[in-house]
């Protein structure tokens, strides 16, 4: 199947509705660190979600996900390390690396908040119909996709509709 490019226009609206959902995002992170912990820096909850995820990780390795430098996890790390949020210990695989987990309290403190996000989000849909809530999903996680592939698909598989 052969795609043809976007017109101007839709990818318009795209960028609008876009930058107004990075915006509310950004202020939705800073409330939710400050939920686990005043201290937090906004990027912190996705910073203990990522862990959680994955049942611990590298630094390196969450710092390369989350697109920030070595500075910056080191010194997430640390605050939330500081607070008994998470914990490192050495890599079985690499003895000269560690691997951040969740201590339990950062593990109760990340479930608390995941579930008043859940909360929120099934207000906030309360009046769309599961169809529409899967078109949205499945549109966001196609475009997501794209976004980490850094271009265009180059396949209708995944083509939601």
């Amino acid at each position: 199947m052969i795609f043809t490019m976007v017109s101007h226009g839709p990818a318009e609206h795209l960028e609008r509705e876009l930058a107004v959902l990075l915006r509310r995002a950004r202020g939705i992170s800073g409330q939710l660190a400050r939920e686990l912990h005043p201290d937090l820096e906004p990027g912190a909850y996705g910073l203990m979600l990522r862990v959680a995820l994955e049942g611990g990780a590298r630094a390196t390795d969450l710092a390369a996900y989350l697109g920030i430098g070595k500075p910056t996890i080191s010194r997430q790390l640390a605050t939330l390390e500081r607070l008994g949020l998470v914990e490192r210990s050495r890599d079985a695989e690499d003895a000269r690396a560690q691997v951040v987990t969740l201590t339990a309290a950062g593990a109760a403190q990340v479930e608390e908040v995941r579930a008043a996000r859940r909360a929120h989000v099934h207000a906030m849909l309360s009046g769309w119909t599961d169809d529409d809530v899967e078109l949205l999903a499945g549109l966001l996680g196609r475009f997501n996709r794209v976004s980490e592939q850094g271009g265009a698909e180059d396949d209708d598989t995944s083509r939601a509709g």
